[in-house]
């Protein structure tokens, strides 16, 4: 008995212990991502998180949450609940102990999750869209669709007992497809055209027709240049012109060639890094130009610098990761894995371009015209005959970055120790008679020749470059040579002595006629020491360096671009303590946050971040993307938050069917925005009828579902574009500089500058608002009234509003008015009849009839307004200044214009059904 007591008891212990531990391993597991984490987010990360670390306990990540805490012990133990001082403190009844610390405590099953999840060893996870998406299986076919993308939205609606809805009409469905890929209306013959032919392909015949449409690539960049923050001028107060159109130009190409998303990337992150890169590929660099540049007088050029190195950090996690970047400039992100070091790490790729917030925006590429073209041409040739092939490459590369890029250039802020000398303008070096600047640590190896960019107002003069000290050996001299009072810069070549090794060199001024000692003797724009020209040796040299200086001399169209740094200028990068550019804290290296795949194996450039970007290892790019042009087509995105793939972004509606599409999108579709867009547009929840019964406005009131098709109002672009295309009033005319419709005058009160709203005039009054002067001090007003964004930073989503400032718009804008007298035009000229005339305006807006009711409606409008102006001709020739072509001003046409104005205001004419 006493043996059978013996090994009872310690049975009985093991067979609790068993029963104990088998609990915790078949009970339902806690999901941290899908119960914990929100509550943690919400309740807890604001005291224990990335910003602050409350008694030394953050909720960071995992490693953060078990480690000691000031007390000395771990605030969770896992497995361990009970003793785990995280539980306690939830459950206390001492205000001063109970968290969250003065605030409402946790709800009864908040803490019943926690203390199981504790229990249950408290395993972390990482948030979803970190996880690199893994191929779903698709759901089975059913009889309504085989289409992947409806078998996965059928799926979805079985939990909630919805059916399909039925077809949209053909012509509702042929404006929405058309509106959608190209941003514009159909034609009455096409949409003719469309309903004539009866074939199963009718539908899938008008998709690719307007997927290889010129316009397919406007309307896609419309969306583009909100995320690049495109403007034409230059931002801050004095908000200047830029001449950056090329760039937009360039986007509307690459859509309409259909280039792959991750060329596309590449191209605009790094096309200057590319070997042997082409012109157009060089443009692309312009998306990071957009970033504002100061030209206020008396501003610190390091500052504003810095100001747009930060943006593009910020601006490229946002555009190709959906991670909001901008809070880790200061500190720890407060909800997701990414630490106040990382943001710096990636700073570390934009941080050493080469422009420095300078007016003139260098670095540009030089735009010249094909005679220019031709004498480049020629010198190219004349290098070819006198030099061997490996020379005569290298000296054209050499004379393509001096005619194009004219880099790297050094700007007057660099220089230092200025006596009797000053910064003119914020933007010249200038100094009077003796006095002197220096610039430190030039190294001057093989630098055979200084380019100056010099202004004077006189002949005399000298300016002297010494070596180390004032009297030190003199390496150059430039004779002062008049170049006109009007601020006109000329480039003049100073032949220097032969020198090797870093030096300090002394800038020194010198006039001893001048009246005014400290009058400038001249003054310097930026200074260039470049090795000796190409073929400077040889026979004809003089000849060619004269015509290589009168290039160099030639005004061209300067487009802002991207360009590295040589090694001797580059940028040390630092940690800005605490977001403070001047208190920098521990060096770092570029590289990507610890949490997402390993950038080792890429090169530490902006080329290698484009590159890992686009690889196939990384769990956002693709998802982000595809989110971002089903958030266009279906009016929200899989993931609400374009902008926030985050922890406290949405959560995706459909996760196997982003997951699909993003894989798809990357391995099958090769990037190829075009064959993404057909295959959303060819399934049938595209398709569906956008009316909405009782039963689904109360199950899915925000058709997140998909139940039904898609019901959104037009962007700013396409109602005004719609407006126009409906009077038979738009240009086609595509590409170009920016041009200025007409708007209401005082709209630009510019003070500082001579920039001035010249109304255009012909068909540029009629171009697509794509092609629209974007100032972002004062935005075309009328776009902004319908929630265009500013663009003084990256807008990933357009949120739309509703406000009677839109109904006044459509009503009175110079634009609309216009519109209507063309679409009363087009009224004019189909019948005699009021009612059939109204008839033809209705249908040529939007591709149906009136029912009775609104014809009703708008014949009283029309016959109310044609007695008032037949009784008060003074207004109608106030209405109508100027008679419509071909047709006498009378009240019957102000009446039919002002009906053409209600169609153009009406709710489904600015909607997307």
């Amino acid at each position: 008995m006493r043996l059978g007591k013996r090994l009872l008891i310690p049975g009985l212990a093991l067979l609790v212990g068993w029963f104990t531990w088998h609990s915790t391993q078949t009970e339902e597991r806690v999901d941290f991502n899908a119960e914990i984490r929100s509550i943690f987010n919400t309740k807890c990360i604001s005291c224990h998180g990335g910003v602050k670390e409350s008694a030394g306990f953050s909720l960071f990540s995992r490693a953060d949450a078990l480690r000691k805490t000031k007390s000395g012990k771990p605030a969770i133990i896992p497995g361990n609940a009970d003793a785990s001082e995280l539980l306690k403190r939830l459950l206390s009844h001492d205000e001063e102990e109970r968290m969250p610390y003065h605030a409402a405590p946790l709800s009864s099953p908040e803490i019943v999750k926690i203390k199981k999840w504790v229990n249950q060893g408290a395993s972390w996870a990482d948030h979803w869209a970190y996880i690199k998406p893994r191929k779903p299986n698709l759901p089975a076919a059913t009889n309504w669709s085989n289409h992947p993308v409806d078998r996965f939205i059928q799926a979805r609606w079985q939990a909630d007992t919805l059916q399909p809805a039925a077809p949209a009409d053909k012509p509702t469905l042929l404006r929405r497809l058309s509106l959608d890929l190209i941003g514009l209306p159909p034609t009455l013959p096409e949409m003719q055209a469309f309903l004539a032919d009866k074939s199963p392909r009718a539908y899938e015949k008008q998709v690719d027709r307007l997927l290889a449409s010129p316009h397919f690539g406007e309307r896609w960049a419309a969306m583009w240049l909100d995320l690049a923050r495109y403007s034409d001028t230059k931002g801050y107060e004095k908000d200047e012109y830029r001449q950056i159109w090329r760039y937009r130009d360039y986007v509307i190409r690459s859509f309409n060639q259909d280039k792959p998303f991750s060329q596309f990337t590449t191209e605009q992150l790094a096309g200057d890094l590319l070997p042997n890169p082409t012109e157009e590929q060089i443009i692309a660099t312009a998306y990071h130009r957009n970033t504002a540049n100061n030209d206020e007088g008396g501003t610190d050029d390091e500052e504003f610098r810095t100001t747009a190195i930060l943006d593009r950090v910020s601006n490229t996690w946002e555009v190709w990761q959906g991670t909001t970047m901008g809070c880790v400039q200061c500190h720890s992100h407060p909800y997701d894995p990414i630490r106040h070091r990382e943001f710096y790490e990636s700073m570390a790729f934009f941080n050493n371009t080469r422009d420095e917030d300078v007016p003139g925006e260098y670095p540009n590429l030089n735009k010249y015209t094909p005679t220019e073209e031709s004498q480049i041409a020629d010198l190219k040739a004349w290098l070819q005959q006198q030099l061997p092939v490996p020379e005569a490459t290298a000296g054209e590369k050499q004379l393509d970055n001096l005619l194009r890029f004219t880099e790297p250039k050094i700007h007057p802020h660099s220089f230092s120790q200025l006596t009797n000398a000053a910064l003119a303008d914020g933007k010249y070096l200038g100094g009077g008679h003796l006095g002197f600047a220096r610039l430190q640590k030039v190294d001057l190896t093989d630098k055979a020749n200084l380019l100056l960019s010099v202004r004077s107002s006189q002949n005399q003069g000298t300016l002297e470059i010494r070596q180390d000290k004032l009297d030190g050996d003199l390496l150059g001299i430039y004779q002062n040579t008049k170049t006109g009072r009007g601020g006109i810069n000329i480039r003049k070549l100073v032949k220097l002595k032969p020198t090797r090794g870093v030096h300090d060199l002394y800038f020194v001024f010198k006039n001893a006629t001048q009246a005014n000692p400290q009058d400038y003797v001249c003054q310097l724009e930026w200074v260039l020491f470049s090795e000796a020209l190409p073929g400077s040796n040889q026979p004809g040299y003089p000849e060619t360096e004269q015509t290589i200086l009168a290039l160099l001399n030639t005004p061209t169209e300067q487009i802002p671009v991207m360009c590295e740094n040589p090694e001797g200028l580059r940028r040390k990068n630092n940690v800005f303590v605490r977001g403070n550019w001047l208190t920098k804290g521990p060096e770092v290296q570029p590289t990507t946050p610890r949490f997402l795949p390993n950038f080792k194996n890429y090169p530490k450039n902006r080329l290698g971040l484009a590159q890992w970007l686009v690889s196939q290892n990384n769990p956002l790019t693709a998802r982000v993307t595809v989110n971002r042009f089903w958030e266009q087509l279906f009016g929200v995105g899989l993931v609400e938050s374009l902008e926030d793939f985050g922890s406290q972004g949405s959560k995706p509606s459909h996760p196997e069917l982003l997951d699909w599409l993003a894989l798809n999108f990357q391995q099958k579709q090769n990037w190829q925005v075009k064959k993404l867009l057909r295959l959303l547009v060819l399934s049938k929840t595209y398709q569906q009828s956008s009316r909405v019964t009782p039963e689904l406005l109360f199950k899915d009131p925000a058709n997140r579902l998909l139940a039904r098709g898609p019901r959104v109002r037009l962007t700013a672009e396409q109602i005004r574009d719609q407006a126009l295309t409906t009077a038979g009033l738009l240009s086609r005319k595509m590409y170009g500089q920016s041009v200025m419709p007409p708007q209401p005058k005082g709209v630009w009160q510019v003070v500082y500058s001579g920039l001035q709203w010249n109304t255009s005039s012909g068909e540029d009054a009629y171009r697509r608002a794509l092609y629209t002067f974007w100032r972002r001090s004062s935005p075309y007003p009328s776009l902004l009234t319908f929630d265009a964004a500013g663009r003084e930073v990256c807008v990933s989503r357009r949120i739309r509003t509703n406000t009677p400032l839109q109904a006044l718009v459509t009503l009175n804008d110079t634009v609309y008015l216009t519109a209507a007298k063309g679409l009363a035009q087009h009224m004019q000229q189909a019948s005699k009849q009021p009612e059939a005339q109204i008839k033809a305006g209705y249908y040529r807006a939007l591709f149906k009839y009136p029912n009775a009711q609104t014809l009703q409606v708008l014949t009283r409008l029309y016959r109310q307004t044609e007695q008032h102006y037949a009784k008060q001709p003074q207004e109608l020739i106030k209405f109508l200044p100027e008679p419509a072509k071909n047709l006498k001003n009378s009240p019957q046409f102000a009446a039919l214009t002002i009906v053409g104005n209600a169609i153009l205001n009406l709710d489904e004419f600015i909607t997307k059904e």
